[in-house]
């Protein structure tokens, strides 16, 4: 399976084709739109919240409501190109008044500058935006469905926002019932002075950024391999979390914790019950060598602070290369639920493609027949 995402941010939308998908999927369109409202949610979001309101549009793929084994493209379309399209219309239109010339520190404006040969970064950073992630999202969504026909499910919650720590253990149902509304933490009283710090950095024109936690429950062994590096499944997954905007960090189980203890407290003595072999713990978040091993995976992410701030960092402004101050397109404060969301849905699309490449099948039934062959 294959999906590549195209559109800008101030385009006339972003699209996501999957190849790859087989047929007999029955798509919930509904579910794929509250997927999308929940990346547009969460305490701390900029004014561009308010203007889209983003549902997705099957183009092809896709008959009566089931799939078709052809490529799928959605669509979602941004409302805010009607502001924009004089602008950024694919055809002749007027570049200068919303030309980008004093770039952005922490983007990729002044690299992508040098490396596209332009003298303004608005050719850049309307690719380069985390609004790029509405395709991957509604992408995901559809393949988390792939998923969930197969007894996969996928969850998270926000472990830390600003310095605003929850230092909790959760089971996968807990997280999946008791995220809060505001910031998708579990722990209310954190999630509340997370909001104050919030509220506090908005006042100094500043941002925050975070940690994210992901959980995938009912994913058997095997996935993923031991005989390629290219095939490894947390190799595959981390770098999934790191295509998202703003991820710096990511980790598997216990992750960096792991480099400070003792191998006998870091691994997951294997003990027999009733016959059957199962793991004491689950210390290496589900996989071992490369491969699933048949336990819960747990993933975690680590987003940087939005690098556009209000106040603006110290920069050059490429037209005269002179010190300025960087532009400040419209931004947020904090997007760490909208990242737990988009995240949860770009594990799903990498996990959709390692199942299918081990399950093969033109067909959904042929899939889920395969699948349940499969030892836990």
């Amino acid at each position: 399976m294959k999906i590549t995402t195209s559109g800008e941010s101030h385009g006339k939308g972003l699209f996501a084709i999957i190849e790859g998908l087989p047929a007999g999927l029955k798509v919930d369109f509904d579910e794929i739109d509250r997927v999308l409202a929940l990346r547009g949610s969460g305490y701390g979001r900029g004014a561009r919240q308010k203007i889209e309101s983003d549902r997705a549009e099957f183009l092809s793929g896709v008959r009566n409501g089931v799939t078709l084994g052809s490529p799928v493209t959605v669509a979602v379309w941004n409302r805010d190109y009607e502001n924009w399209k004089e602008f950024m219309s694919p055809e002749p239109c007027d570049t200068e008044q919303r030309r980008l010339t004093r770039v952005r520190p922490g983007h990729a404006d002044y690299t992508g500058v040098k490396k596209f040969g332009t003298d303004d970064a608005r050719n850049v950073l309307e690719r380069a935006s985390a609004r790029e992630t509405a395709a991957r999202t509604a992408a995901g969504a559809l393949c988390r469905q792939l998923l969930r026909a197969l007894g996969v499910e996928i969850t998270g919650y926000v472990r830390s926002v600003g310095g605003v720590k929850d230092d909790g253990e959760y089971s996968f149902e807990a997280i999946r019932s008791g995220r809060g509304e505001k910031l998708m933490m579990m722990d209310r009283a954190a999630e509340a002075r997370a909001a104050e710090e919030i509220d506090r950095l908005k006042a100094a024109g500043d941002t925050c950024g975070g940690v994210c936690e992901l959980r995938v429950s009912g994913l058997k062994s095997g996935f993923g391999s031991c005989m390629t590096y290219a095939e490894k499944l947390d190799a595959r997954l981390c770098g999934a979390m790191l295509s998202v905007q703003a991820v710096k960090g990511a980790e598997v189980g216990l992750g960096f914790a792991a480099a400070e203890r003792k191998g006998s407290e870091a691994h997951d003595g294997l003990s027999v019950l009733n016959g059957r072999a199962f793991r004491e713990t689950n210390r290496a978040g589900g996989i071992e060598g490369g491969m699933s091993n048949g336990e819960e995976l747990v993933l975690r992410a680590a987003m940087k602070p939005i690098p556009t701030l209000m106040r603006g960092l110290h920069t050059i402004d490429i037209k005269t290369g002179e010190p300025a101050i960087a532009a400040a397109e419209r931004s947020d404060v904090c997007a760490l639920p909208a990242c737990e969301t988009v995240l949860e849905n770009v594990i799903a699309c990498e996990l959709c493609a390692v199942v299918l490449e081990r399950l093969g099948g033109d067909r959904m039934d042929k899939i889920i027949e395969r699948y349940g062959e499969l030892l836990p």
